[in-house]
């Protein structure tokens, strides 16, 4: 969390209340003088930029998980600045040992408020005509019914599948990657370990999981922790394992560690 928060910090702004800029020659007014707007910032323009721009959409969605509201979001701009003037206000050696203990605090609010609205979602998705609530409390929704057989939970299958926040965030897809996915249904999620085997081959359903059975309080680098997550999965064929054929993604086939 340290070496995150400080990178953070480094990358997430531009500087912000640092040192002082030159002086400008002092100009007359001018009658009627247009307001310009800001210019845009210019394009990345070499491989290197783009990496670095990159860790900074890495290091921004860790530090989107401590729940930072605007005035906050100002204050690590406001840092920046000052560290860069050498005009810190707290000392890092001071307050760096108590960013775990913030973050730990943080990361539960968001836990907590993603669990309050997948419930209001699971139990929603639950009363729809047709959906079936199982003990787990997995909800499965038959979209198009299969005439093959259905796997069991130490079967390997090859699927088709979509998996989403409840807000409809895409975090990942077979579809985009142009191929399906192929996996043992004994080492993913349990919602899927679950759910896929009431598929029959041919067929097509929606799974809504919630975060006990995917990827708990822990969640995933896209996926916030308490989430519950909602899947379209094509049942296309029951397979025996291939070790050439392509590996599931990392997102939705394996189980939280």
């Amino acid at each position: 969390m340290r070496v995150e928060l400080l990178l953070t910090l480094l990358l997430a702004a531009p500087l912000a209340g640092g040192a002082e800029q030159p002086a400008t020659p002092a100009r007359k007014p001018v009658a009627r003088a247009a307001a310009t707007k800001p210019s845009a910032p210019a394009p990345l323009a070499s491989e290197d930029e783009k990496a670095v721009y990159a860790i900074g959409l890495s290091i921004w969605r860790s530090l989107s998980q401590l729940d930072l509201d605007p005035s906050e979001v100002a204050l690590v701009q406001r840092a920046i600045g000052d560290a860069a003037a050498g005009k810190a206000e707290v000392s890092l050696e001071e307050y760096g040992r108590k960013l775990e203990a913030f973050g730990r605090a943080r990361a539960q609010r968001v836990v907590d408020r993603e669990k309050a609205r997948s419930l209001v979602y699971v139990d929603k998705a639950a009363t729809e005509p047709g959906a079936i609530r199982t003990e787990s409390g997995l909800v499965f929704l038959d979209v198009r019914p299969g005439t093959g057989a259905s796997p069991s939970a130490k079967d390997t299958v090859k699927v088709h599948y979509r998996g989403t926040l409840v807000d409809g965030t895409e975090f990942d897809s077979s579809y985009k990657r142009g191929e399906p996915a192929q996996f043992a249904l004994g080492g993913v999620i349990r919602c899927w370990t679950e759910g896929v085997p009431k598929i029959k081959v041919g067929g097509k359903a929606r799974l809504v999981c919630p975060a006990d059975i995917a990827y708990g309080d822990r969640g995933r680098p896209s996926i916030p922790g308490g989430a519950a997550l909602v899947f379209e999965i094509e049942l296309l064929d029951i397979a025996t394992p291939d070790l050439a054929a392509p590996k599931a993604p990392a997102a939705p086939p394996v189980p939280p560690s």
